[in-house]
């Protein structure tokens, strides 16, 4: 998660604040775009928003993260966080 350039507030945010999808195995995923105007950690190469997805298990007392994907992108495009 760390070194794709996500951090936990970021993870704790796209979960709260993305719309659950279902995902393989009775998983859920989620999606947030967020505001980054910065290099990438993972090429140096500048980009304006970063999206966070985890995948993660719903279980009856706590989340569980599997994974988290991020993707950077300088797209002008109009983003709904609640995807």
């Amino acid at each position: 998660m760390n070194l794709r350039g996500a951090s936990e507030e970021d993870v704790i945010t796209t979960i709260r604040m993305g719309k659950w999808k279902s995902a393989k195995m009775g998983k859920f995923q989620s999606k947030y775009r967020f505001d980054f105007n910065k290099e990438a950690l993972t090429n140096h190469r500048f980009y304006k928003y970063k999206i966070v997805e985890p995948i993660f298990a719903d279980e009856p007392d706590e989340i569980v993260v599997i994974t988290v994907k991020v993707y950077y992108s300088n797209e002008e495009v109009k983003y709904e966080n609640s995807i």
